[in-house]
């Protein structure tokens, strides 16, 4: 298993925690992943033979929230 963390831009509501969550925990080789609202960042813990770091970049994006690092 292998960790990866982004930056988001700031959030703006404890709500989108659950959608990025629940979104990037149904990818097929997501172990783990848990977004910290105060600091905007999502940590995931995925199998690197199943998924990739940049697939889990588009879904987050593809919600709507854009990752700064």
């Amino acid at each position: 298993m292998t960790t990866v963390k982004f930056q988001l831009e700031p959030l703006t509501c404890p709500s989108c925690i659950k959608k990025i969550e629940g979104k990037v925990g149904k990818i097929n080789g997501v172990e783990e992943v848990k977004v910290l609202f105060n600091s905007s960042k999502v940590k995931a813990v995925y199998d690197e033979d199943k998924v990739a770091p940049e697939d889990l970049k588009a879904v987050i994006e593809k919600l709507g929230y854009p990752v700064v690092a």
